[in-house]
């Protein structure tokens, strides 16, 4: 409908509603905040590709093309063969416990059908999902057994298994209560009394998960169509002299199975062959870290006799144990693992074509072509083949087709047999629609690139065009692990400062003077810069994460790595303390100002005020402000700081606290509450106006009636509009926000597992782009 129009319309059924004829300002106003309310938001992913950890893959064994998989804290996907894409499956839900995949059961029988065992961590919300339409919408059934989707062991499984001759039968194996089972299509459970291992409980806060039950593995030959499978093997992780139990009367009755190898490896994965042979991975640990040794045996269920099948029995071969297995459903005797945590000099894939009797590994008979996600040759040559390799799988439809995913994304290949004939297989990022990232911090420049990232774990980047895997890959010298803060010059956009975790040796500092396109390290103070040969500094240790911003000129470094803040005038700088500071207050840059910063004190709720740059700052006692804003001092490098200062305005500051958001205009003398209709503010960033107005607009992350959402305010925080609707809340695992300074109503969005998204009206013409 025409927006003039409508406003006119709601102008008019305002005017009859009202009793009393307030003023045209009023009606002016309130027919805005009708249109506002009635807005629609078009959401696009930032593209990466893939970039975090995936514990589990599975194909589908109902239908050809068809395949899922769970990620650890960004929820689960369904590959779409006609789209050619993955489809994540959980965007709609709010809950965000269940974007931590335990689990994930296709159906074997009716391939619309998929189970998610959801719960992200123990004394979370656990659940298992089902739907009918392949993920497109969820039933959910909450169970009392909790999950550690996001937890040591998560790269176990699959725990969650349908019986394949009767699929309304299902079992799960627990992390802390034993064997669970539902005869409803998981809509409820019931604890398998009968069953060895009961569970260890769940452990007290700060002791190390349970690895538990790691999977469920129905023997189909073992009955027919229609009626219960008789044989089940189950794994157990946990410590202990026993990890296989068997079943041979449909889970009424169970005992262990005898001759496994020793008590110290632990069972990972497993897969029955239609022969009844039943093939297990081990290693001595849960992992994705800490494994140094393991085996791979095979089973024959019918006869009991175990033969060791490693593939590497060397005794001078590298630490590590085995996780990922796949059988070859066209291929009887061929079969694939993957070894877990042999770090020198990566994980690898081993492919058998005769049942484990011999094996070749893939590590030099591989390619990797990593063109269209650049940011994994991670500064080398050559992208590295793998690591946290617990996910696996074999097309069953096709022997060809073979995937595994490591710590950062997942390779594919049509051409796995290749490894048989001593040629090499060709691997690419399978990754199309996968955005799996935890995102520390977002910027939005004024000029340049619109968008420039920190991470963690892959660094950060910068975004030229949002529909490509930036090509220059993540930030390089420094080069980080986590990128924690990312600031530029108010009024010289293409000066850009960032801090984070580096990359052994490397500085933690680093600073562009052309937007982003090469960038240069900033040494440290020098008592604060590790002395060569020295161990990494611990995560919280001075200079090991500190903060860092710029003046509106680009010409004032301002570094937090002691408690008094260090000041420099260079891009190789030194180092100088301000003066005036209590210990620990962090300066903010004026946007506009080059001369003036200022800082707050939580513990006292003074304001300290530079109008020299940052040498030299001057107390004051601002009103307007809470008796005791102790409590919203962040404790963690990895939060957004509480108090900024306006884009485009000077002595314009804004502070996010627990009792409300706070504005000042005048310097920070004083504050007044910005109401904003119930919205609590937990980060706040800043826009470009509305058309007519001059303020910027503000966007937020923030909570009203219980409900955590992202909103957007015209009008300087006194009213918000919700931005993400139902279809979109990606687990309201939302960390950080950026408002775009030159495209009215367009924001960035960091998520803690379901990487960047954008935003903007659906009516502006850039939405459909």
């Amino acid at each position: 409908m025409n927006s003039i129009v409508t406003r006119i319309q709601l102008l008019t059924a305002i005017v009859i509603a009202t009793t009393v004829a307030p003023s045209l300002t009023r009606l002016a106003a309130a027919a805005d905040a009708a249109a506002a309310q009635a807005e629609a938001y078009s959401w696009r992913n930032v593209k990466i590709g893939g970039g975090g950890f995936i514990p589990g893959i599975v194909f589908s064994r109902a239908e050809k093309g068809l395949a899922y998989l769970r990620s650890d804290m960004g929820g689960c996907y369904r590959w779409d063969s006609r789209q050619n894409r993955w489809i994540p499956l959980q965007d709609s839900m709010p809950e965000s416990s269940y974007q931590g995949g335990e689990s994930i059961a296709p159906d074997p029988l009716d391939p619309n059908i998929v189970y998610v065992a959801a719960g992200m961590y123990r004394g979370e919300p656990s659940a298992i999902l089902r739907s009918h339409d392949r993920g497109g919408h969820w039933d959910v059934y909450p169970v009392t057994f909790q999950m550690g989707g996001n937890e040591d062991g998560r790269g176990l499984g699959e725990r969650l298994a349908v019986d394949p001759n009767d699929n309304s039968i299902l079992y799960f194996g627990s992390r802390h209560d034993g064997l669970q089972r539902s005869g409803d299509h998981g809509k409820s459970w019931q604890k398998v009394e009968s069953f060895p291992i009961k569970g260890r409980g769940v452990p007290a806060r700060g002791q190390p998960s349970n690895p538990g039950l790691s999977f469920v593995v129905f023997d189909p030959k073992s009955s027919t169509p229609g009626q219960p499978s008789k044989t089940i093997f189950v794994g157990s992780a946990d410590p202990g002299d026993h990890h296989l139990f068997r079943s041979d009367d449909a889970g009424k009755t169970w005992k262990v199975v005898p001759g496994e190898p020793k008590k110290e490896f632990l069972p990972a994965k497993a897969e029955i062959d239609d022969a009844g042979t039943l093939y297990v991975t081990y290693g001595n640990g849960p992992g994705p870290n800490g494994v140094t040794d393991g085996a791979v045996m095979k089973l024959d269920t019918k006869s009991g006799a175990w033969t060791d099948i490693t593939p590497d029995q060397r005794p001078n071969r590298q630490p590590g144990g085995y996780c990922g297995l796949s059988l070859d459903r066209q291929k009887p005797g061929t079969l694939a693992v993957t070894t877990m945590n042999r770090w020198s000099p990566s994980d690898t894939v081993w492919r058998s074509t005769d049942g484990g009797k011999t094996w070749k590994d893939i590590v030099n008979r591989s390619e990797r072509d990593v063109s269209a996600t650049p940011f994994l040759f991670w500064g080398k040559p050559e992208p590295r083949l793998g690591w946290w390799m617990a996910a696996f799988a074999i097309d069953p439809f096709d022997s060809d087709r073979a995937c595994y995913a490591t710590g950062a994304t997942i390779y594919a290949t049509s051409d796995f047999s290749n490894v048989n004939k001593d040629q090499p297989t060709h691997w690419k990022p399978w990754v199309e629609g996968i955005e799996q990232t935890a995102v520390i911090t977002l910027m939005s420049p004024s000029a340049g690139a619109h968008l420039i990232s920190g991470f963690g774990d892959i660094g950060g980047f910068v975004h030229d065009d949002l529909g490509v895997s930036p090509p220059k890959g993540m930030f390089e010298n420094p080069q980080f692990g986590n990128t924690n803060t990312l600031e530029y010059a108010g009024q010289r956009p293409a000066v850009i400062v960032r801090s984070g975790r580096p990359s052994e040796g490397q500085s933690p500092l680093g600073i562009s003077r052309d937007g982003g396109k090469t960038w240069k390290p900033i040494a440290l103070p020098a008592s604060d810069a590790p002395a060569e040969g020295a161990p990494r500094r611990r995560r919280g240790a001075a200079g090991a994460n500190p903060a860092i911003t710029v003046s509106a000129d680009g010409e004032t470094l301002v570094l937090m790595t002691r408690p008094t803040a260090m000041v420099a005038r260079s891009d190789s700088p030194s180092w100088t303390p301000a003066r005036g500071l209590p210990a620990n207050a962090r300066p903010v840059a004026d946007r506009v100002d080059p001369k003036k910063f200022y800082a707050l004190d939580f513990k006292t709720g003074k304001l300290y005020t530079s109008t020299d740059a940052a040498a030299t700052f001057v107390e004051s006692q601002p009103s307007g402000l809470p008796k005791d804003i102790s409590g919203d001092e962040p404790t963690w490098h990895e939060a957004a700081w509480p108090l900024s200062a306006t884009t485009g305005l000077s002595g314009d500051l804004w502070l996010v606290s627990k009792a409300g958001l706070f504005h000042s205009a005048d310097a920070g003398k004083s504050f007044t509450r910005a109401d904003g209709g119930g919205v609590q503010v937990d980060a706040l960033s800043f826009g470009k106006a509305a058309a007519g107005k001059e303020y910027p607009a503000l966007f937020a992350i923030g909570t009203r009636d219980k409900r955590k959402a992202l909103w957007r305010s015209d009008d300087a925080g006194r009213s918000w509009l919700r931005l993400n609707d139902d279809q979109h809340q990606w687990g309201t695992r939302f960390r950080c926000v950026a408002g775009d300074p030159r495209l009215f109503g367009r924001v960035y969005v960091g998520t803690d597992g379901r990487g960047i998204l954008y935003g903007e009206p659906a009516a502006s013409p850039r939405a459909g782009e």
